[in-house]
């Protein structure tokens, strides 16, 4: 796993071992940040159940101006700072010890992207997109990758499902906060 491109292009990524982190794959993360390849520079990006923090750090690496990474995982966050430091980002970062649930349900930021990548199979996106969507900010995105099996997640009030992206067995959903004028 490694940074596809940007100020840290290139840059090897660790990951926790075992099998509770399910990193993203290359194609995926090529795919993701296609979508959202113009809403990157100067963002402020969140990185719930952030594992090993590749998505925020992809867009860290690509020009965001802050990332969020929140995981409760020891082992996640190790991998995070290592990772952060190894790519020269860490100070763009902040990496915060907490469950994804309390820490999206308290904090007062609000956020121009938002990778939601939580563990398959508990239902944490249907649990999780309405919490998100307030933290959002107007013309803002949040990203969703899951299990096809899963089924689609809905939208909540004030976002619109702009685009779902298939790669066989995993889906990526694009929800995104209207601005201004935009229609849903």
């Amino acid at each position: 796993m490694r940074v596809i491109t940007g100020s840290a292009r290139g840059c090897k990524l660790i990951t926790p071992e075992g099998m509770d982190v399910r990193p993203t794959g290359e194609k995926v993360k090529e795919g993701v940040f296609s979508s959202i390849q113009f809403e990157i520079e100067g963002a402020y990006v969140l990185d719930l159940f952030a594992g090993s923090g590749q998505l925020g750090i992809e867009a860290l690496s690509r020009g965001a101006e802050h990332g969020v990474f929140v995981d409760n995982s020891a082992r996640s966050l190790r991998c995070v700072n290592d990772n952060l430091k190894n790519t020269g980002l860490e100070r763009s970062a902040e990496v915060i010890s907490r469950d994804s649930y309390d820490y999206i349900r308290t904090t007062a930021q609000k956020f121009d992207i938002i990778f939601l990548d939580p563990p398959y199979r508990h239902g944490h996106i249907a649990k999780l997109l309405p919490l998100a969507s307030e933290k959002l900010n107007d013309g803002g995105s949040i990203i969703c990758e899951y299990e096809k099996e899963a089924g689609q997640p809905v939208a909540p009030e004030g976002i619109f499902l702009k685009k779902i992206y298939r790669y066989g067995k995993i889906n990526v959903a694009v929800f995104r906060k209207p601005l201004g004028e935009e229609q849903e």
